[in-house]
């Protein structure tokens, strides 16, 4: 049980490449990025649960006892292989007092801490009287992962604070993670708070931030790349939010009348992925300088099969022109259309360079980050390897 606070992060997501040919039976390689979603859960004795989210000022609390009483709706059967049921749900909705849908993070967020927070009680025992404090790096809304994360973070604390999975950390080390079975189990929980927050999503994103690194991804199946090296990328948020669920219905509405151009292009996406797979592979085991121009390459290319296939944005060109002004490689990274872009910087760039290129974009109206891709996926922290605005976040809840 929960005897002293526990520190813990989990990674946000990019697409690297393979952005809606994924969707058609290619492969797609999705990163972890070092924009990263942490919690801080801390025993208590007066009897609550509380959940603090600072990113969007809200702080909801209940009583333990109160919250036994819907277990009875989370006892019957219940594992981390079964899908959150309608019955549960409309409970949770119910008790939280979420009556006008679920378009609100707020909501999604407190329904997903619920479910989590009932569904482990129920099966590993009572989790006793606890603080949570939830804050994010990572923007909500931008296909970054952010809610995966959020997920991933919730069930591993919560996993450790009933005694389901141990607790690694020594007094010795700073950053440590789970052994394999229990990550798998971390994954298997996370992917039930997804549910509750998209209803059906792919698996991808909370594999990510559980696992880390690079994954491909094909037909269902999910594969982790053994070695990977460190990428310094720009992040950048072009804020033109979009409907992934229309530009995936304009892309098979363009392979169904254009098959004959279409699917050679899809077909060329996932060669780009396959290439890049075994240019990161070849990395990891001899780091090289003469890798980037090859990344830096498929990088272009991807980039006009994506513009090919209609899920370009003026947003994206703009991201790609700037940066190209300082001679820097770009393509967007998710549903297209607006939402997020990444830049490859190699290790020599002048980071002057960099900053100008930053400046240039926040100049557009754009959001930028330097951060990499290839990070860690969950892990626990010591105090001591927190960045200060970690810390002063969770001193200040």
């Amino acid at each position: 049980m929960l005897a002293k606070p526990l520190t813990l992060s989990a990674p946000g997501k990019a697409i690297l490449h393979g952005e809606h040919a994924v969707v058609h039976g290619k492969a797609a390689l999705a990163v972890a990025l070092n924009l990263r979603t942490f919690l801080q859960i801390r025993p208590s004795n007066n009897g609550k649960v509380l959940i603090c989210l600072p990113n969007m000022g809200t702080s909801l609390n209940w009583e333990a006892v109160r919250l036994r009483t819907l277990l009875t709706a989370f006892s019957d059967g219940l594992d981390e292989s079964k899908c959150p049921s309608p019955e549960q749900m409309d409970a949770l909705k119910e008790f939280a007092g979420i009556t006008t849908g679920l378009s609100a993070t707020e909501s999604l967020g407190t329904l997903a801490f619920l479910y989590l927070y009932l569904s482990i009680s129920a099966k590993y025992g009572q989790i006793p009287s606890v603080e949570i404090v939830v804050w994010s790096e990572l923007p909500t809304g931008a296909g970054l992962g952010s809610s995966a994360a959020y997920s991933v973070c919730l069930a591993a604390a919560l996993l450790t604070a009933c005694g389901a999975i141990g607790c690694p950390l020594e007094e010795e080390k700073s950053i440590v993670r789970w052994p394999e079975e229990e990550l798998d189990l971390i994954n298997r929980w996370a992917f039930r708070g997804e549910q509750v927050i998209h209803g059906k999503p792919s698996g991808v994103d909370n594999s990510v931030a559980t696992w880390g690194g690079v994954l491909r991804f094909q037909s269902g199946k999910i594969t982790s790349l053994k070695r990977v090296p460190t990428l310094m990328i720009l992040l950048t948020n072009t804020k033109v939010s979009r409907s992934t669920k229309i530009l995936v219905a304009g892309v098979k509405d363009k392979i169904l009348k254009f098959p004959a151009i279409m699917n050679p292009v899809l077909a060329s996406i996932d060669a780009i992925s396959h290439e890049c797979e075994s240019v990161l592979e070849a990395m990891a085991v001899s780091p090289s300088q003469d890798y980037y121009p090859v990344l830096e390459e498929l990088f272009d290319i991807n980039q006009h099969h994506l513009n090919v296939i209609g899920v370009g944005h003026p947003s994206l060109d703009s991201v790609c022109r700037v940066t190209a002004t300082h001679g820097l490689h770009s393509k967007l990274t998710g549903a297209g259309g607006g939402g997020c872009a990444i830049t490859l910087l190699r290790p020599d760039t002048d980071p002057l360079m960099v900053e100008a290129a930053r400046q240039d974009l926040s100049a557009c109206g754009f959001e930028c980050w330097e951060t990499s891709i290839g990070a860690p996926g969950i892990c626990l922290h010591s105090l001591s390897s927190l960045k200060a605005e970690v810390l002063h976040v969770f001193n200040e809840v």
